[in-house]
């Protein structure tokens, strides 16, 4: 799930109408749904990617950090740029960017050529996704009309991880890894030519781009994520790993004293005063990690130890989307009736369970041995999403929903790229501490300890996501309060975000 913002329509050009309609919606939600594709398409890819550009295991969560990363951390401003320089433009813009960085990717010869291109997609989805939201408020009008797309588009945000999983597998298995980028170059080739023609022109407005808080922000980020990342192979006390924390610190305390002095802020720390919806975004933040973590573990799980093909991988990951849509579904017709606190509370240690129980698969594992805990996560998940983006729009003003949101979607984004550099740390650890026991066996024993080893780090690095889940069920329990039952329905449009996800 990826909580969406609900902005305010702005200045627009007449609005198609009838079959102009259908057509907008349908260049927005593919628009959105690729872009949603990327955050899960590449996992199923990782172990093709790592044999073949030599990725070591460190090294490979790059490849999902740097577009997880630039995305989450630049998806504020990229909404603010189709504020500023009108939306269709900017949708247009990052759909082309988003594409052409699929190409290079596609086309990457090197490490760094591959994790380049993911940053540049980051930054194209982080354009791309905010303003195509922003255009369901200016092209269709307020009532059912604009509740249909908005839950079509978030339907779309929710299917996107899923379909990737399985997409993703397909390709690799079918073709090569490449298609995993290069599936996004004619669908963003259709998307760009078709905008001008069914989307709305929508007249920017004046005001300023918050870059100084976006660069120190998403490098502080960054640069904790790179400390982390290095940390086992350099060691924890070098003059790299140090030097990274430490500028990740006077970074991160700039971005802070830029937006307590700036007159329009990229994020308003006065927005994060309230008890709930700071809560909330913790909770999401911790509940991303563990996500984006379960995901490449168990990828690697299942094609390196199990042995199953890409296309077989991606299906065994079904049981999520089912739990998390089946659940979802009833949780947004409860909630109004219930409130949002006892599936807030559920949710996170249903995930905790989960990520626990399949912390226990070991070399002779099968897929029984997963399958459970999948469906645990994928209720957990889905007891979650709904009451996490109803308590981020609860009680804003209409000016501040889009804040709300984004910001709830920038949190597990980010989330997710600190959760899994620090838990691909502690699974680098636990791996690199196994290997000794074994130095003296024989050779042909080796591939088998390295395994053994590989596991035991995958272990550890659910057993971390299970603790960080954990946290999120206490912060929910001790700091997220009940609001009224009644407040849950006040906004349709949140309603309807809040089930899409």
């Amino acid at each position: 799930m990826t909580a969406v913002s609900a902005p305010t329509a702005g200045t627009a050009s007449a609005a198609p109408r009838g079959r102009g309609l259908g057509l907008a919606l349908a260049v927005i939600a593919t628009a959105q749904l690729m872009v949603m594709l990327d955050l899960t398409i590449v996992n199923i890819a990782l172990p093709s990617i790592q044999r073949e550009l030599h990725f070591s295991s460190a090294n490979l969560t790059w490849v999902i950090d740097a577009y997880v990363l630039v995305f989450g951390g630049l998806l504020l401003l990229g909404g603010r740029t189709g504020d500023l320089f009108g939306r269709r433009r900017m949708f247009v813009l990052g759909v082309g960017l988003f594409s052409a960085a699929s190409l290079a990717g596609g086309l990457a010869t090197a490490q760094s050529m591959l994790i380049a291109a993911r940053a540049v997609q980051g930054i194209g989805a982080a354009i791309a996704s905010p303003t195509a939201l922003a255009l369901v408020a200016t092209t269709f009008p307020d009532g059912p009309a604009r509740h249909r797309a908005m839950a079509v588009y978030a339907g779309m945000s929710g299917a996107g991880g899923a379909l990737g999983l399985l997409l993703g597998g397909f390709l690799v298995d079918v073709s090569t890894w490449r298609w995993v980028l290069f599936v996004n170059v004619p669908i963003g080739i259709v998307l760009v030519v078709a905008a001008p023609f069914v989307l709305p022109k929508t007249a920017g407005r004046r005001g300023r781009l918050d870059i100084p808080g976006a660069l120190t922000a998403s490098a502080g980020m960054a640069l904790l994520v790179f400390g982390l990342v290095r940390a086992p192979d350099a060691g924890w006390s070098a003059t790299q790993t140090i030097a990274s924390f430490a500028g990740a610190a006077v970074l991160l305390a700039a971005f802070v004293g830029v937006e307590l002095k700036s007159r329009q802020p990229l994020l308003p720390l006065g927005f994060l005063r309230d008890r709930n919806r700071a809560g909330g975004f913790a909770v999401m933040l911790l509940l991303g990690a563990a996500m984006l973590s379960l995901i490449f573990f168990l990828t690697q799980f299942l094609q390196d130890v199990l042995h199953y093909s890409p296309l077989v991988a991606g299906v065994a990951y079904l049981p999520i989307p089912v739990a998390v849509g089946s659940t979802g579904l009833v949780v947004s017709r409860q909630v109004k009736r219930v409130g949002t606190r006892p599936f807030l509370t559920a949710g996170p240690l249903l995930v905790a369970g989960g990520l626990a129980w399949v912390s226990l698969v070991t070399t002779h594992s099968s897929y029984l041995d997963v399958f459970g805990p999948l469906v645990a996560i994928g209720i957990g998940m889905g007891l979650s999403f709904v009451p996490l983006t109803l308590n981020a729009v609860t009680g804003v003003g209409p000016h501040e929903s889009g804040l709300a949101s984004a910001l709830l979607n920038t949190a597990q984004q980010v989330g997710g790229a600190l959760g899994l550099a620090a838990l691909v740390t502690i699974a680098a650890t636990a791996t690199r501490d196994s290997l000794p026991l074994h130095r003296a066996a024989s050779a042909v024993a080796a591939h088998h300890l390295a395994l053994l080893a590989a596991v035991a780090g995958y272990q550890d690095a659910f057993r971390a996501g299970a603790a960080g889940a954990g946290l999120a069920f206490v912060l929910a329990l001790a700091v997220v309060r009940a609001r009224p039952a009644a407040d849950m329905a006040a906004d349709p449009s949140a309603l309807a975000m809040a089930h899409g996800g």
